[in-house]
């Protein structure tokens, strides 16, 4: 791990100073790392991907802890840094590229990879990382959502970040994440983080937050795709109700004309707004609109 001081004599070295455009605060307070690996309770059988690697500073010792770590850094001139710092750990692959593609997908290179490093690995897939603000909710969005997902995520975000992936039905920050995390697992706010644990320190409070997949739920949920298309059509909307939603379904949804018996036969009121569904209404509102498609 590197302290503040040696960030910056990094960074010097080579002419650089944080790029705020790119979300660029390194977590500084050693111990809050170590912390974070805590938490995350890495196993010599796990691969873990770090998104927004930095200088190298967690990656060190996260490669201490994994079979494989691949950290994925989209500024080139760190990149270059963090495979000086690390040259000599064979288990870490520096990758400089953006982690998405679009809003809504992964870069399909990550993908191949983490999809070979599954295969060669026995343990788990965690991200564990302190996430560039500008990408935090869309990465972990589709990490849980597309293969090959996540089994846990152990990460530092922004508070309101934080707070939207926690937050429950009626809540001003309930929405996709929220709705996608508590339908597949388990996720808790650990920790609230100052912005002097940070440099550049950022004008606003981070947390600590910890997300565990757990198979039981997932496996309520019967095609993903319909999940995910039934979550953007009534949150893209949330302040109709619940029933004008439907007359926005495009695609497949399009071909639902009964919503009016899904919605009595899930036991959903109608004139209840998107953000009073619980992930389990989202759940149960998908799998139904499987069987009339029969997908």
């Amino acid at each position: 791990m590197q302290t503040k001081r040696q960030i910056q004599q990094l960074l010097a070295s080579q002419g650089l100073v944080p790029n705020k455009r790119l979300g660029q605060n390194f977590l500084i307070d050693l111990n809050l790392m170590k912390l974070l690996i805590d938490y995350a309770n890495i196993s010599e059988d796990d691969i873990v991907l770090e998104v927004g690697c930095g200088t190298g500073s967690l990656t060190e010792t996260l490669a201490q802890k994994a079979a494989k770590v691949i950290a994925v850094e989209a500024d080139p001139a760190l990149a270059k840094i963090a495979e000086r710092q690390l040259e000599t750990q064979k288990n870490v692959e520096i990758i400089n590229t953006d982690i998405l593609e679009s809003k809504n997908a992964i870069n399909p290179s990550i993908t191949k990879i983490l999809k070979s490093a599954r295969k060669q690995c026995t343990g788990q897939l965690l991200l564990v990382a302190n996430l560039p603000y500008n990408v935090a909710s869309p990465v972990m969005l589709n990490l849980v959502k597309e293969p090959p997902s996540v089994d846990g995520m152990y990460v530092t975000v922004q508070k309101e970040v934080a707070e939207r992936m926690t937050a429950q039905p009626g809540n001003k920050h309930y929405g996709t994440l929220s709705i996608f995390l508590s339908a597949t697992g388990r996720v808790r706010i650990e920790r609230v983080l100052k912005p002097t644990v940070f440099w550049p320190a950022p004008q606003v409070d981070s947390a600590m937050v910890s997300f565990t997949v757990k198979q039981e739920k997932i496996s309520r949920i019967k095609n993903f795709g319909l999940f995910t298309e039934i979550i953007r059509l009534f949150m893209q909307h949330r302040r109709k109700l619940v029933s004008t939603c439907t007359k926005f379904a495009s695609g497949r949804l399009a071909k639902i004309n009964n919503f009016s018996e899904i919605f009595e036969n899930t036991g959903i009121n109608p004139k209840h707004r998107p953000d009073q569904l619980s992930p389990q209404n989202y759940i149960e509102i998908a799998n139904e609109c499987r069987q009339q498609l029969n997908v």
